[in-house]
């Protein structure tokens, strides 16, 4: 090997390497654009059993039935919207400028009575907060209402380009497809990946619209809860800690402190021994139990029947890629974890690992 064909080799390698960097560097400047694709594209799953009913059996042309499954979907949401404002709104009173002092002092006071509670059953684990700047940490409010607001503009530019995009999406179901397929070297297994994609598409559709019949559930449930119990504002609570669900097993925890936090605020006034404590407990003693049956019935249901997997196997999937990737590794975990499986099946099927792991789908 001549000392021409190592440098040449030397300035081949730099050059990947430099374009791989480019290549990063372009993906992250455009991150935004593909958060709208992904987020588009699960709209377009969530919508597909919608409009291939619409064609096939009402007999819809193509882009009417888009259209109209568009519409559909706005119109939930824009009923979401109705319903929430006012009641966030409502909520909010409590949490503007003009009542901070008001909500500190009520909150003061249930400081106080929680810490007279405890210290009365000899327990003084609360004693190190007697001195907390309640008045200091209220003043971030403000600065979190502007941070909201300014996210709106964000917001809005957003939901018009997904809006954009799922309508192409969903029009031409093979848009997607045929751009994962122009990455393909142009030989045998393009029909192949073709086929796992159509397979992918199915799972992943059945999956998602799975999730939002759970999260209505746990909703359904939440709002029974509250209502019972008489907390205030119970619908945007629930909503809140049934959206929670979305991240598994970490979600459903910090919903239950949610709901807790919530509900003792929204007793603040009466006696926290004899009133405020032992609400707040049986309605996070109900929310395990709504737990419970979400864990032992509705999620077995959605992640084996969609995704035909073992529970124990997209157990360790969510925690091995909780700890890689955080939050975003667990909530993207299962629907990642289907397409590689689907694709493995497709192109390593005689391996014994893989037939064992794919041999339901």
């Amino acid at each position: 090997m001549t000392s021409k064909h190592i440098s040449n080799g030397i300035l081949r390698a730099l050059a990947i390497v430099v374009g791989i960097l480019l290549l990063l560097y372009f993906l992250v400047k455009i991150q935004s654009v593909i958060i709208y694709i992904i987020i588009a594209a699960v709209l377009s799953l969530i919508g597909r059993p919608i409009i291939l009913f619409l064609r096939n059996k009402l007999k819809f042309p193509n882009t009417i039935a888009v259209i109209s499954t568009m519409i559909l979907m706005l119109s939930l949401l824009t009923g979401l919207v109705v319903l929430f404002i006012p009641l966030v709104l409502e909520q909010g009173k409590s949490l503007s400028l003009l009542e901070v002092d008001v909500l500190q002092a009520k909150i003061q006071d249930i400081f106080n009575q929680i810490t007279a509670y405890f210290s009365s059953k000899g327990i003084d684990v609360l004693q190190k907060f007697e001195n907390f700047d309640f008045v200091s940490q209220f003043k971030t409010i403000p600065n979190i209402l502007n941070s909201i607001i300014g996210a709106l503009g964000s917001l809005s530019v957003g939901l018009l380009s997904v809006l954009f995009i799922s309508f192409f999406l969903m029009k031409d179901s093979q848009l997607l497809k045929k751009g994962l397929l122009t990455l393909m070297p142009s030989n045998n297994s393009e029909g192949r990946f073709s086929k796992s994609l159509e397979t992918i598409n199915n799972l992943l559709s059945r999956y998602f619209i799975g999730l939002i019949f759970q999260i209505t559930i746990l909703f359904v449930i939440y709002t029974i809860i509250l209502l019972i119990f008489g907390i205030s504002n119970a619908v945007v609570i629930a909503f809140l800690c049934a959206l929670l669900n979305l991240i598994p097993y970490v979600g459903p925890l910090i919903g239950g402190i949610l709901m807790f936090f919530l509900s003792m605020t929204s007793n603040i006034g009466l006696d926290f021994q004899s009133e405020i404590l032992p609400t707040s407990l049986w309605i996070l003693f109900c929310y395990g139990l709504a737990q419970l049956l979400d864990n032992f019935v509705s999620q077995p249901v959605i992640f084996s029947r969609t995704t035909k997997s073992h529970p124990l196997e997209i157990f360790l999937i969510i925690v091995i890629c909780g700890i890689l990737f955080g939050v975003v590794g667990m909530i993207t975990a299962v629907p990642l974890y289907t397409a590689l499986k689907v694709i493995l099946k497709e192109f390593l099927s005689e391996n014994k690992i893989v037939k064992s792991l794919t041999k339901d789908i």
